[in-house]
């Protein structure tokens, strides 16, 4: 930006915050303004870190930074969300409109949802096959274009645990119509500072914050396996198979295999559309995720059950919708051989294969 324009942007910036002083009230829900550089209650930073809040994601043809923020958490209530989005636009050479583009991280603090449909897709979102476990004790995951911090119990809600997460969203606009397009936030270790940075700035405000900042030193295991057809068995997993026939395209994505942590998940895919979820699979270990499960509908038939494994309470789950849901068998059957194969490798007692 010249130093010009900086200086033009400055002298607004005095003037509106006057404005703001002598009126003797604050925004919290805003959009941006070009006097603003901390986002989301103060938690990030312009050129804070990833690329993404940088001078490099404004390179592109006519791209500006926009975001809102609603109230920061508090004790009284202990939710908040805010997003950054970087929109741009160029020329179509086949309309005489532009074609616009809208690349944005969402960030939520507050409790897991109550209802049953609003967990399960929270779980959907959040234990996607492609993260990987967060190290030095933190329960979470995270990946290029999403991460999950569970906080600590003294956040709980109503005897839910209270989460941080963040997602990406990518659109194109044009003649053709809007459409869905792939956007990674940044490193595994970028979309973990920022993870880390949103979920102390808002515990802070909610009154529940750790003596200590959360922070991370170890160095992330990420997922070596790429997305690859789903075939059979599913996941990598003997006896859990399904029927997907060989007109849609669905891909899987071999998530975490440790102790504590093992996922996979299934997709559709359609061009220009958001993936969508067909099969997910988890093996979560530890009192605070486990919890995220609590409250669910428990049984083979239901997709979840908890096993104390040496000593550690440890929780199986799998969910399938679409069209291979409708076979109940294969969903029964393919859920008690994950239990029964992820329980006999991490030393469980889970009963045979079906």
């Amino acid at each position: 930006m010249a130093d010009g324009v900086r200086k033009r942007l400055g002298v607004l910036a005095g003037v509106l915050a006057g404005a703001v002083l002598m009126g003797g009230f604050g925004l919290y829900a805003t959009d941006s303004g070009p006097f603003r550089d901390a986002y989301c209650w103060g938690a990030w930073q312009e050129n804070g870190g990833a690329s993404f809040l940088g001078d490099e994601a404004l390179e592109k043809s006519g791209s500006r930074r926009v975001w809102r923020e609603s109230a920061p958490p508090s004790a009284d209530r202990p939710r908040g969300t805010c997003w950054v989005a970087v929109s741009s636009t160029v020329e179509d050479d086949d309309s005489d409109e532009p074609l616009t583009f809208d690349e944005r991280v969402i960030v939520d603090y507050g409790p897991v949802p109550a209802g049953v449909k609003e967990r399960r897709a929270w779980l959907t979102q959040n234990f996607h096959g492609s993260a990987a476990p967060l190290p030095d004790g933190l329960e979470g995951l995270v990946a290029g274009d999403r991460a999950m911090l569970v906080l600590p119990q003294a956040c709980d809600v109503d005897g839910r645990p209270s989460v941080v997460t963040i997602r990406s969203e990518s659109w194109g606009d044009g003649h053709l119509g809007r459409v869905a397009m792939p956007f990674t936030i940044g490193t595994y270790s970028d979309v973990t500072r920022m993870l880390l940075d949103a979920a102390n700035t808002g515990m802070a405000h909610a009154g529940c914050a750790p003596e200590k900042p959360l922070h991370t030193r170890s160095p992330l295991v990420t997922v070596a396996e790429r997305s690859e057809r789903a075939g059979d068995p599913l996941c990598r997993v003997p006896g859990v198979s399904f029927e997907f026939g060989s007109r849609m395209n669905y891909q899987q994505q071999v998530g975490a295999v440790t102790q504590r942590l093992q996922t996979c998940s299934v997709v559709r895919e359609t061009r220009g559309e958001p993936d969508e979820p067909i099969v997910q699979y988890v093996m979560a270990g530890g009192s605070r995720m486990t919890a995220l499960f609590d409250g669910l509908p428990e049984g083979d038939g239901q997709g979840l059950v908890h096993v104390t494994c040496d000593g550690r309470r440890s929780v199986f789950y799998g969910h399938v919708q679409g069209a291979v849901a409708v076979d109940k068998a294969a969903v029964k059957r393919s859920f008690k051989n994950f239990v029964t194969s992820v329980g006999d490798r991490i030393g469980c007692e889970t009963g045979g294969r079906a």
